[in-house]
């Protein structure tokens, strides 16, 4: 049985929440309570193994209990809100900075004709978090030293990469959002992100990202133009590739390994376009996705990177890429960002242009 916390302020959402995910028989609703301050003592008393927290709490809100929670008694947190107010949604994804796994939307009540579904989207996403046993204690000590798979050359081979493309799923925002801050402005090339994140979610992500990063941070839409120095987001239920002539292009194909988008065909189509001239990053999350294509773009002679182990929230997708000897660098966060920074030069790009 996995044990459940339910942290909801509404009456008639929470009674919701417990009947409907009670009426699981692999899940156990070990609490159901109002407040951030009793989901706090809750934590303490019960030791579920997963919690659903709304954002917006009476008192101190989710953000300011997921902070609290991941300091002291580590625990999975599915982050349960609304999309429809942006204060809301940032408060999510300051949750997500603060440790919190993943963020769904809540389930529509008896008679919307949406409810089956998303209700099935939320106890999927319980049951998979509460398999991430080990949640790293977030606001303490920095992230460890970095593990270099080649040291960093002096006369970098990189200097003419043309495009970075990330790639990165559970606990990916806040080292998404790490790299991205430390890229410097007027970084020379474009840089291409594929999230794993829930329907709804993306443009909030874009939001949070451009309102903290120092590069511009966009939604990407059909035919694009990637710019120098600019970031582009996977919109929501579309595969991102780069095209034959460099625009990008969106569709809503079939899922890839049931993913989509798929880190895996972004990378696909950087390699296939610019071969040893791109960069690939894949960070923290479960399973797979892109660790074979980032291994062919090492063998294509282009610049990989993956996260590494101490620094993750989840070590699958990043720990694939290092079994199948893809990543020529294996770093933190904030120790990718200076690699990239350092050896993605301006000097080596032909046709880079300065960004205002």
């Amino acid at each position: 049985m996995i044990n459940v916390l339910v942290v909801e302020d509404s009456l008639v959402i929470r009674d919701y929440l417990v009947y409907v995910l009670g009426s699981d028989p692999e899940l156990r609703i070990s609490d159901a309570v109002c407040s951030g301050e009793e989901a706090l003592a809750s934590v303490e008393k019960h030791r579920p193994d997963v919690i659903l927290m709304d954002i917006h709490l009476p008192g101190i809100d989710g953000f300011e209990t997921t902070r609290r929670i991941m300091s002291s008694d580590p625990v999975p947190i599915v982050i349960c809100t609304s999309t429809a107010r942006f204060d809301q949604m940032h408060t999510a994804m300051q949750a997500l900075e603060a440790g919190a796994l993943t963020v769904i939307k809540k389930p529509g009540g008896f008679g919307d004709p949406d409810a089956e579904a998303e209700t099935a989207a939320v106890i999927g996403s319980l049951k998979l978090m509460s398999e991430i046993k080990l949640v790293r204690r977030w606001h303490q000590s920095p992230a460890p030293a970095s593990i270099a798979a080649t040291p960093v050359p002096g006369d970098s081979i990189y200097h003419d990469v043309a495009m970075v493309a990330i790639g990165a799923s559970t606990g990916g925002p806040p080292a998404v959002l790490e790299i991205l801050s430390g890229l410097p402005p007027g970084f020379p090339v474009p840089v291409l992100v594929v999230q794993h994140i829930a329907d709804g979610f993306t443009a909030s992500l874009v939001e949070w990202l451009a309102s903290i990063s120092r590069l511009p941070v966009h939604l990407a839409a059909e035919g694009d133009i990637p710019l120098p120095g600019h970031v582009y987001v996977a919109p929501d239920g579309h595969h991102m590739r780069v095209g034959q002539a460099g625009e990008i292009r969106t569709k809503r194909d079939e899922p890839v390994n049931g993913l989509r988008p798929s880190v895996g065909v972004l990378f696909r189509s950087v390699i296939e376009r610019y071969g040893r001239r791109s960069a690939g990053v894949l960070l923290t999350g479960m399973g797979r996705d892109g660790a074979e294509e980032l291994k062919a773009m090492a063998d294509s002679g282009g610049l990989t990177i993956a996260q590494n182990e101490e620094s993750c929230v989840v070590f699958g997708m990043p720990g694939e890429a290092v079994r199948l000897g893809a990543a020529r660098f294996v770093l933190p966060p904030g120790k990718i960002a200076k690699l990239l920074a350092s050896v993605v030069r301006r000097d080596g790009i032909n046709g880079g242009t300065d960004v205002s």
